[in-house]
C-alpha cells in the first residue's frame, strides 16, 4: 500500500472520530446544563479544553460563553477540530482513497457532509442542537458501519482501525482530565451533585448504560475513572481502545517501533493503579502521561509508514 494512501485512511478514520466524540461530548454537557439548578455555574470553556485548542478560542473570542463555544466546536472553518472541519477534512480523504473503499462510503461522507453545510446553524442555536449532533453521531455511526461491514479487513482497513481507536483514546484521556479538572472537588464523589457531574463525563462517551451494568455502583468520580480508563470489555474505553490499535498495528509490516509504543501505553494503562490516585494532581499526572505516550505513538506510526513532506 502505497504511504500517502496509509495516512489518507488513518486520517479520515481520526477526523470521522473526533467528529462524532464532539458531538456527543456537546449533548452530554447540554443536557447536564439543563438538568443543574440555575445558580450553578458550569464552564463551556471545558469543552474546548478537551479538544486542545484553548488557545485558538482565546485568540478569536473574548468571552467564553455557551454561543461561543458551541460555535467554535461546531462550526468554525478556523478550527481544525470543530464538526464542520472535521467533515470535510475526511470527506477529502475518503474522495482521494475512493478506490480503496467502498463505494457508498463515498456517497455517505458526501451527505453528511452536505447536510452540515445546510444544517451547521441548527447545531450553533438552541432550538435544533440535539438533532443536529444527534444526526451527526448517527451518520458517523453508519459510515463506520459501513466501513466495517463492506471492506476487507486488509491493511487499509488496519489503518482505519488505528486511526479511530487512537484518537478514541486520546479523546478519552481528554474528557476524564476535563472531569477530574471540574469535578473533583470532592475527590469522593459526595459532594451535592458529584453523581450528576460524573454521569456527564460518562456521556461523553456513551458509557452510562454500560457503566451500571458492569460497576452496578453508584457513580463516583474514582469508579467513573477506573471504567473509562481500564474496563477492556467496553469499546470506548482508554484500554480497549488502545489494545485495538496494538491489534491492528500487529498485522502491518515494519511494525516494530509503533508496536512496541502501543504495547507500552497499554500495559501502563492496564497496570496503573487508578486507586492510589487521590488528589486531583495525581489523576491529571497520570493522565497526562498517557497522553505523551499516545502523541509519541502517532508520531512513531507517521514516521514508519507516511510520507515525508518537505518544508521550504
Amino acid at each position: 500500500m502505497l504511504s500517502r494512501v496509509a495516512e489518507r485512511l488513518y486520517w479520515m478514520a481520526r477526523y470521522l472520530e473526533r467528529a462524532e466524540n464532539n458531538a456527543r461530548m456537546i449533548m452530554a454537557f447540554n443536557s447536564l446544563a439543563l438538568d443543574m439548578p440555575r445558580e450553578t455555574q458550569l464552564s463551556w470553556k471545558g469543552l474546548v479544553a478537551v479538544t486542545g485548542m484553548g488557545a485558538l478560542f482565546d485568540q478569536h473570542h473574548q468571552r467564553a460563553d455557551e454561543r461561543n463555544c458551541v460555535k467554535f466546536l461546531v462550526a468554525d472553518g478556523y478550527n481544525s477540530s470543530s464538526i464542520a472541519s472535521c467533515i470535510k477534512a475526511a470527506r477529502e480523504n475518503v474522495r482521494t482513497t475512493r478506490d480503496q473503499v467502498p463505494t457508498d462510503a463515498w456517497e455517505v461522507i458526501n451527505e453528511l457532509y452536505r447536510y452540515i453545510l445546510e444544517h451547521v446553524d441548527q447545531g450553533v442555536g438552541k432550538r435544533a442542537r440535539y438533532e443536529f449532533l444527534n444526526e451527526i453521531v448517527g451518520r458517523c455511526q453508519m459510515l463506520n458501519g459501513l466501513l466495517a461491514g463492506c471492506m476487507s479487513h486488509d491493511a487499509g482497513y488496519d489503518f482505519i482501525r488505528v486511526g479511530r481507536n487512537l484518537e478514541r483514546a486520546d479523546m478519552a484521556t481528554r474528557q476524564i482530565e476535563v472531569g477530574a479538572l471540574q469535578f473533583l472537588d470532592g475527590w469522593d464523589g459526595t459532594e451535592t451533585y458529584g453523581g450528576l457531574l460524573w454521569t456527564s463525563v460518562l456521556r461523553y462517551q456513551s458509557a452510562f448504560q454500560m457503566y451500571r451494568h458492569n460497576v452496578r455502583r453508584k457513580v463516583s468520580g474514582p469508579l467513573v475513572i477506573r471504567f473509562l480508563l481500564q474496563n477492556e470489555p467496553f469499546p470506548r474505553s482508554v484500554l480497549h481502545s488502545l489494545s485495538e490499535v496494538a491489534g491492528a498495528l500487529g498485522r502491518l509490516p515494519r511494525n516494530e517501533i509503533p508496536l512496541r509504543t502501543a504495547l507500552q501505553a497499554v500495559r501502563h494503562t492496564r497496570e496503573g493503579d487508578v486507586d492510589a490516585l487521590i488528589r486531583k494532581e495525581d489523576v491529571i499526572l497520570f493522565l497526562e502521561k498517557l497522553q505523551l505516550e499516545i502523541g509519541e505513538l502517532h508520531d512513531d506510526i507517521a514516521e514508519t509508514w507516511f510520507p515525508v513532506y518537505e518544508t521550504a
